[in-house]
């Protein structure tokens, strides 16, 4: 959410903003934010004239009552209660009105960086750079589910009759590929969140778009269930004033997602691609504005380095600015190479909120010049289903075996390939 000041004194600046992210229908609502906000300060501006007004007349009634002027301190006493009235309806209206203020504020798209390329959706996204050659091996490559059955690794059969569509078993092998450790030690601290957060938090780290196509509601409980731990990492600082000098929080989980998957379809939709349960490592950081470029740079190579570690081709897509979600500045998607598609897909994503986040959640730090709103990023490290697709495929072998890399030795008993089981 921007700062209302901000919009007042920039309307056209966030206007061209919502024309750089293709969002026209959104325009009439800058000018109705400065037409609300005007009125809104000019009932301010009553109520504390009706106020100061009130304190000098309830002085009066004590001089009147004292000289013996009964009648003229009943006329005072009438125009303090019509004055509390007065105050009384005008409060109402302010209420109301920043209602409406905040309603739209929170629908305003906050301003993206600079060097965001402008855009209308993904397919304007600009590659920034690759690792790794991307190979076609002589022999086709099968989709990524018909190689987990041939490990007995996987049962979609079941987790229908057990949950619907878009849920799966995994087993054996795949399971053990799959669940491997893939925290990364470089100074984060490892976090254990809530897999359910309350609606204001939700509000607060996620534009309203993105809130309906993603999340779970409990019926009967202000709770929803993540669509990713980013957002009770974040949600854990809510409210929170820290000292300049504690900064920054980094923290990274690996916790249970659940996503709705609006729109999901077609054949790279299925199996375990778009799903409406899976586990990812997540990063945050919550840092100093000066900081958040710096931490955004560092966040994006995690992912990059872990996909590298495992010889898994990768490149870089700096997001345009019609596929960016409205809280974002700046964002960044990681994609592995699919030799089947013959062609690479989202594996990750890496994101500056700026102080949108902050500003919705009031997340605040303590400067040597005041208090300041933090910056959050957020960064996918990994989800491992997706890892797994980019990871079968680039390892696969002609005998349908497939390769283990070195790093990941450890984790499956020392094996350096497994063998279909059928």
């Amino acid at each position: 959410m921007l700062d209302i000041k901000f919009v007042r004194d920039n309307p056209e600046v966030v206007k061209q903003n919502i024309k750089n992210k293709f969002q026209d229908h959104k325009l009439p609502l800058v000018d109705e934010v400065i037409e609300l906000d005007e009125k809104n300060r000019k009932i301010k501006q009553e109520v504390e004239a009706l106020r100061a007004e009130k304190n000098s007349l309830s002085k009066l009634i004590g001089g009147l009552m004292k000289d013996g002027k009964k009648d003229e301190a009943e006329e005072v006493k009438a125009k303090v209660a019509a004055g509390n009235a007065r105050i009384d309806e005008l409060t109402d209206e302010e209420k109301t009105t920043e209602e409406e203020i905040k309603k739209r504020m929170m629908v305003i798209p906050n301003i993206i960086d600079k060097s965001v390329p402008i855009g209308k959706d993904d397919s304007e996204n600009v590659e920034i750079e690759r690792f790794g050659e991307p190979v076609v091996p002589d022999f086709e490559v099968p989709y990524h589910t018909d190689i987990m059955e041939k490990f007995n690794g996987i049962d979609l059969d079941a987790a229908r009759k057990v949950a619907g569509n878009g849920f799966y078993y995994l087993m054996g092998d795949i399971a053990r590929l799959h669940s491997a450790d893939f925290m990364i030690d470089r100074g984060f601290t490892y976090c254990v969140p809530p897999f359910m957060i309350r609606s204001n938090v939700v509000t607060g780290v996620m534009s309203f778009d993105e809130m309906d196509q993603m999340m779970y509601k409990i019926e009967g409980e202000d709770l929803y269930l993540i669509g990713t731990s980013e957002h009770s990492m974040i949600g854990k600082f809510i409210g929170t004033h820290t000292n300049e000098e504690d900064l920054p929080y980094t923290l990274t989980s690996y916790s249970p997602c659940f996503r709705k998957e609006k729109g999901a379809h077609g054949i790279e939709e299925r199996g375990v691609y778009r799903i409406h349960q899976f586990e990812k490592q997540e990063m945050i950081v919550i840092c100093k504005p000066e900081d958040s470029m710096m931490w955004y740079d560092k966040l994006w190579k995690n992912t990059v380095d872990l996909f590298r570690s495992m010889d898994i081709p990768v490149r870089t897509l700096e997001c345009c600015s019609g596929d960016l979600a409205d809280l974002k500045v700046k964002s960044v998607d990681v994609e592995a190479w699919s030799p089947r598609q013959k062609k690479y897909f989202e594996v990750g994503s890496c994101s500056n909120l700026g102080d949108a986040q902050a500003r919705r959640l009031s997340i605040r730090i303590r400067g040597k010049e005041g208090n300041y709103f933090a910056h959050t990023l957020n960064n996918t490290v990994v989800a491992p289903p997706r890892m797994l697709i980019a990871f079968l495929e680039n390892n696969l072998n002609a005998d349908g075996s497939v390769n283990i890399p070195e790093v990941l030795r450890p984790y499956m008993g020392g094996m350096e390939k497994i063998v279909p089981k059928k």
